[in-house]
């Protein structure tokens, strides 16, 4: 250990001011450390106004996860499909099972062939929609040169149309991309947008419609029934019946399936109830998901400049659900509830915005006006 008083007077110094060389130099070679650091790592996104940005160390760290969800994403999305596919068919089976001969036995024959027809018409409509989101592209920039370009693509490196975006899991930009669904394992974009959208609709409808028509039936088998011996079976002649590995037969009960399809369906509307209104809300406001990021940035960025900023493809709610419809040209609200394979509006390339509109609307609606 240095004697620091001793030092000092051999080079004639007083103790105070050698104390504050050494602390200059290790405040110097600190000084070098951090320089070399950064000199490694330093950019401009990860010290905007020489502040550390939380934000960016963030992003960075969880890239990993990023990748981790891109690739198994793309991995297990035929395995989500199969997933969706087999329990709406479940629920369907269900309802035929136990639903339709509990009707014909207690309700009248009209009421339980309008409840049939009505249920026909919401199951065409989910399975013709999610068909059509499944396996429509959603779009992509093609390799001729654009009308109308507004950035390069860093992954693509090649030009992109406004609202197009890059999908890691696809990996290729996509016309006015959403985000990508597992469960349709495909992108949700320009062209199958609408699609995508009916199809949750539909489902939600369709859930809402077994939990209402089957109440009755719950009620009675869990709370009408309950204290009695023979609550929990029915007459093995009606009982569906799965073959064994043992030779024998296992008996599904029906309160058993009134409590999957109970389930099912009430985990459905809700969840993906949530999700379609939060759909909904995005194209009240005549955005996307990725660009409701987007546009709740620049709102906060020119509002610090005192400006205001406006949506260039908000139309106002109403036309904003014409345009995502296809309710323009003549074209009526048939085509939204009955399957209709009608492509969206324009080419996905180039967009009216509320400053140049060229859409000829059903309404007579003019965004100059607005």
């Amino acid at each position: 250990m240095i004697d620091i008083d001793q030092k000092c007077r051999r080079t004639n110094l007083s103790l105070p001011s050698c104390v504050e060389r050494i602390k200059w130099w290790i405040l110097f070679r600190w000084k070098i450390v951090k320089i070399t650091f950064l000199s490694l790592f330093y950019n401009t996104h990860l010290y905007p106004n020489d502040k550390l940005s939380g934000d960016y160390v963030f992003d960075t760290l969880i890239q990993p996860a990023f990748w981790f969800v891109d690739n198994f994403t793309k991995i297990l999305g035929p395995v989500f499909v199969i997933v969706v596919t087999f329990l709406t068919f479940c629920a369907v089976f269900v309802a035929y099972w136990v639903g339709l001969p509990w009707y014909l036995e207690n309700k009248s024959n009209y009421l339980t062939y309008s409840i049939v027809i009505f249920g026909h018409y919401l199951l065409l409509n989910v399975v013709f929609h999610y068909w059509k989101a499944l396996t429509t592209s959603p779009g992509a920039p093609p390799s001729s040169p654009l009308e109308v370009v507004v950035s390069v693509c860093k992954k693509c490196i090649s030009p992109k149309p406004p609202r197009t975006h890059h999908c890691s899991v696809c990996n290729t930009c996509v016309l006015k991309m959403d985000h990508h669904c597992p469960w349709l394992n495909n992108c949700v974009g320009f062209y199958n947008h609408r699609h995508f959208f009916l199809y949750m609709v539909f489902m939600v409808v369709g859930c809402f419609y077994l939990m209402v028509c089957g109440a009755e039936i719950a009620y009675q088998e869990f709370i009408g029934n309950w204290g009695l011996e023979n609550n929990t079976t029915m007459d093995i002649a009606n009982q569906p019946r799965y073959y064994t590995e043992e030779g024998g037969f296992y008996v599904f009960s029906k309160r058993s399936l009134i409590f999957f399809e109970t389930f099912m369906t009430s985990g459905c509307f809700f969840s993906l109830g949530g999700l379609t209104l939060w759909h909904a809300k995005l194209i009240h406001a005549g955005q996307t998901s990725i660009e409701a990021h987007i546009n709740r940035s620049e709102t906060q960025r020119l509002a610090e400049l005192g400006k205001i900023y406006k949506n260039p493809y908000n139309f106002t709610p109403l036309y904003n659900w014409y345009l995502f419809l296809g309710l323009v040209s003549g074209r009526g609200w048939l085509s939204v509830f009955l399957p209709s394979s009608h492509p969206p509006v324009g080419d996905g390339l180039t967009w009216d915005t509320i400053y140049s509109c060229r859409v000829e609307w059903t309404y007579g609606y003019s965004p100059k006006q607005s």
